[in-house]
């Protein structure tokens, strides 16, 4: 697997295939292994998936994470794999870092998928994230992400044993850095660079997110220049909650701009 040092970080990431390059960066408390899916379908892409700090194989210092530092982890990235500029696909903190670094080095984007992200974060999220904490701390973080991540979809099919079994699966894929990455989630602020982003934008919203509302969906939609609005029938975790369908939604804007 590659890696890549940027100050304090060695970054490790997946390099797949071969065509034109796709930056995938994920949510909070996941890893690079979040985007097999969609990995599969991209074929005609190099992919590159990497670690943020506190995920998978990266490391770091231990110290806080922030979205500057996590967007010039990307963009390094970027050069270590010898490319100019690339379409960038991200999920919720993943999203956000994704705007940033369109907003900050907009010669490296060539175009963006932003699903779930937000321009900032505000009173009611962080109440939320602060949760999220006290939900880590206790050992219970795993129970509350079905019904924080999935949409009607997931539970009009799911039993409470299925569900019971997602829960056992997703305690042992929570990331180790996971209460770093949250408090993470609690300073962002993209209101400076959204409007800098010069990229073909789209902001795919999910008909079911509890933890991004329509209106900070259509904030982006607002500041961001050339942006344009999608939504998935699911909830915040729609990658993973309808992988086929989130796959086909991004590809085909992604290869509109080819």
């Amino acid at each position: 697997m590659p890696q890549v040092t940027y100050e304090d970080t060695v970054v490790h990431y997946d390099r797949t295939g071969d065509g034109p390059a796709l930056l995938l960066l994920h949510g909070t408390a996941a890893s690079r292994e979040q985007w097999g899916p969609l990995t599969a379908k991209a074929r005609d892409y190099t992919v590159l998936a990497p670690d943020f700090p506190g995920s998978g194989l990266t490391t770091d210092d231990g110290g806080p994470i922030t979205i500057e530092d996590l967007a010039a982890q990307a963009e390094t990235v970027l050069d270590h794999a010898g490319v100019d500029a690339a379409c960038v696909v991200g999920h919720s903190l993943g999203g956000v870092v994704a705007a940033h670094l369109a907003g900050t080095r907009p010669d490296r984007v060539r175009r963006a998928v932003l699903h779930a992200a937000w321009p900032v974060t505000d009173t009611r999220q962080d109440a939320e994230f602060r949760y999220w904490l006290d939900l880590l701390e206790s050992g219970t973080f795993a129970r509350m992400l079905p019904l924080m991540a999935f949409g009607p979809r997931y539970w009009e099919q799911a039993t409470a044993e299925s569900n019971e079994q997602l829960v056992k699966t997703l305690d042992a894929m929570i990331e180790t850095g996971t209460d770093r990455q949250i408090e993470a989630d609690r300073t962002v602020d993209l209101r400076h660079v959204l409007g800098t982003i010069t990229a073909p934008v789209l902001v795919l919203g999910s008909a079911h997110d509890r933890l991004i509302t329509a209106d900070q969906q259509r904030e982006l939609i607002a500041a961001i220049p050339d942006a344009r609005a999608a939504e998935i029938d699911a909830g915040h975790g729609a990658p993973a909650e309808l992988p086929d369908e989130f796959a086909r939604i991004v590809l085909e804007f992604l290869s509109a701009g080819t």
